[in-house]
């Protein structure tokens, strides 16, 4: 019997360790990334209203649209919350990540904005308008440029549109490919520039007041919380994503960006 105690202390003690190292325990929190911003504002309040289930989270956040799936890729994140579906298409197919969508969080309208002129008919002749340079946000900018008149594009055009598709451009205007979070930057230098809601909002723009074209609140381009497929069915997905679903994160929304951005659940 004497040989045997430490065998079965070891045998008691192996389930408490395996429970203290559970994805979403104090001891390990569910990493999950965002993009700076309102992504990462209303992660804030859904790790409040998760840790009243006991679900732990790390908030991470980046600056950028590749590396928040790059690290969850790698393994050094559990989650991430800032992309809609068909950039995470484009993302599966150009860089064959294992990764797959399990819950939607959120609509952010792409606005045009400018400091020059009060909409699209004023852009001048040869005026430059900057866009999103990654494919499927691109794809918006063109699309919601030319539903407002800007120029002509093939018939059919949708998120996959490029430069290439424009079919008229009386006013000749020249279209910048920008990275995203750097055209809130480059207001002050063209004409117009077409800017995702969570940078226009850190930057002091607001979509309803501020915008001169606006996608509508039904966009189809909804956010989703990303993880590894390997992942997809873990208890600890699930009640992350019920803790994102919830109607106090919905007022939360409302309270905070008034209209700017929509729950999407």
């Amino acid at each position: 019997m004497i040989r045997r105690r430490p065998l079965l202390l070891a045998a008691l003690a192996a389930p408490s360790l395996a429970y203290a190292q559970e994805i979403g325990s104090a001891a390990r929190p569910i990493r999950i990334g965002a993009t700076a911003g309102p992504h990462a504002q209303v992660l804030e309040k859904v790790k409040e209203i998760a840790a009243r289930d006991g679900l732990v989270l790390r908030i991470t956040e980046f600056q950028d649209y590749i590396q928040p799936n790059a690290a969850l890729a790698a393994g050094d994140l559990d989650a991430n919350s800032y992309q809609h579906q068909p950039f995470l298409d484009q993302q599966v197919k150009d860089r064959g990540l294992a990764l797959v969508g399990v819950g939607k969080t959120l609509i952010f309208p792409l606005g045009v904005y400018s400091r020059r002129i009060k909409a699209l008919s004023e852009l001048p002749q040869g005026g430059r308008v900057a866009i999103p340079n990654d494919p499927t946000n691109g794809g918006r900018a063109l699309v919601l440029l030319a539903s407002r008149g800007a120029f002509g594009l093939r018939p059919g055009s949708d998120f996959r549109a490029t430069v290439a598709d424009i079919t008229e451009n009386p006013r000749r205007l020249r279209i910048l490919e920008l990275e995203a979070a750097q055209l809130p930057r480059v207001l002050q230098e063209v004409d117009a520039a077409a800017i995702n809601t969570n940078f226009a909002v850190p930057a002091g723009l607001n979509p309803v007041k501020d915008a001169i074209a606006l996608e509508s609140g039904d966009s189809p381009y909804a956010n989703l919380i990303v993880v590894r497929r390997q992942d997809e069915a873990a208890p600890w997905v699930r009640r992350l994503v019920a803790a994102y679903q919830t109607q106090e994160v919905k007022d939360f929304v409302a309270a905070t960006f008034q209209g700017a951005v929509v729950p999407a659940f």
